[in-house]
């Protein structure tokens, strides 16, 4: 291993140590080691690491950006240790990622959803769906998050859910309703009923037994879509699972607005439910639906003391 790519390693793990993910960094920063290496440039510069960035052909401009933002980041580390260092300037290969807006599911389309999975062979399939798609709606889990729940993270008497592992990396407790922990617990029973045995210590299981895969997920929840009729709907071709967790976090808000509750107040333990490491994230929902920004510039009239 070359010095460089020591100090790409010594980087990461620091980075990763004050709560950062950088999933793909480690291979992406040790091509471009490579690179340097294969193009004889003892160090880094400028002109290396804009060339190193625009490589791939065909992609969005969002890609070239986010690749040197990882070298420009490594590139401030070595510059403490290499003075010939050129750090790239910020405004170099500017882009901008538009998020795409979400489809909002209403109380309607959800009753729909469920009722598709009860059409789902063997029964407990069908349960489990109705179950897994039943927490999304009212958590703002991600699918990731709901399918690596264990049996043990349920706390029924203490009406909350401990997510590990969240996208941060971290681990959180989720609020839940009694109702919700009531639909759990029934799931749990006719699982259990499946599987006195346990297979795994998975919450939500496939019907062998074992913990559920998004890879499984994604296709049945596409046909859970047709059936329910939502095809074709929203910006994309159909409804996202993940929809559902936007759909969760602008219900919440909208009911914060509505009950005239102080909602910048309340917005970080939103984020904390949601598991956003950056509050930015969580403030985008505020856009995120029409009469949810109709409420938001009313409120921003009746502070500012004029009118829309």
């Amino acid at each position: 291993m070359s010095e460089l790519h020591a100090a790409a390693a010594d980087y990461l793990a620091m980075r990763r140590k004050l709560g950062f993910t950088l999933k793909g960094a480690d291979v992406l920063l040790a091509d471009f080691v490579d690179y340097l290496r294969h193009t004889k440039v003892e160090h880094i510069t400028v002109d290396a690491a804009l060339s190193w960035a625009t490589r791939p052909q065909g992609v969005q401009p969002i890609w070239w950006h986010q690749r040197l933002g990882l070298v420009r980041g490594f590139a401030q580390y070595m510059k403490t240790r290499e003075e010939l260092t050129e750090i790239p300037p910020q405004d170099l290969l500017p882009a901008v990622y538009s998020r795409i807006t979400p489809y909002l599911y209403s109380a309607a389309d959800i009753a729909a959803l469920m009722r598709a999975c009860r059409s789902l062979n063997p029964a407990l399939r069908a349960a489990t769906y109705q179950s897994l798609i039943g927490l999304l709606a009212v958590s703002g889990l991600r699918i990731s998050e709901a399918i690596n729940i264990d049996r043990d993270d349920l706390d029924m008497s203490g009406f909350s859910l401990l997510v590990r592992h969240s996208k941060a990396g971290s681990s959180r407790r989720v609020p839940l309703h009694a109702t919700t922990v009531a639909a759990l617990a029934g799931y749990a029973q006719q699982r259990d009923l499946h599987f006195p045995v346990p297979v795994s210590e998975a919450f939500f299981v496939s019907i062998r037994g074992t913990r559920m895969c998004q890879s499984a997920v994604n296709p049945t929840f596409r046909e859970l879509i047709h059936q329910a009729g939502l095809e074709g709907h929203g910006p994309r071709c159909r409804p996202r699972i993940h929809d559902l967790k936007h759909s969760f976090a602008v219900t919440t808000i909208l009911r914060w607005y509505r009950q005239g509750a102080d909602v910048d107040a309340h917005l970080p333990l939103l984020s904390a439910t949601l598991g956003h490491v950056d509050p930015s994230s969580t403030y985008w929902y505020l856009q995120a639906s029409p009469e949810l920004f109709a409420l938001t510039a009313d409120r921003l009239g009746e502070l500012m003391g004029g009118t829309r």
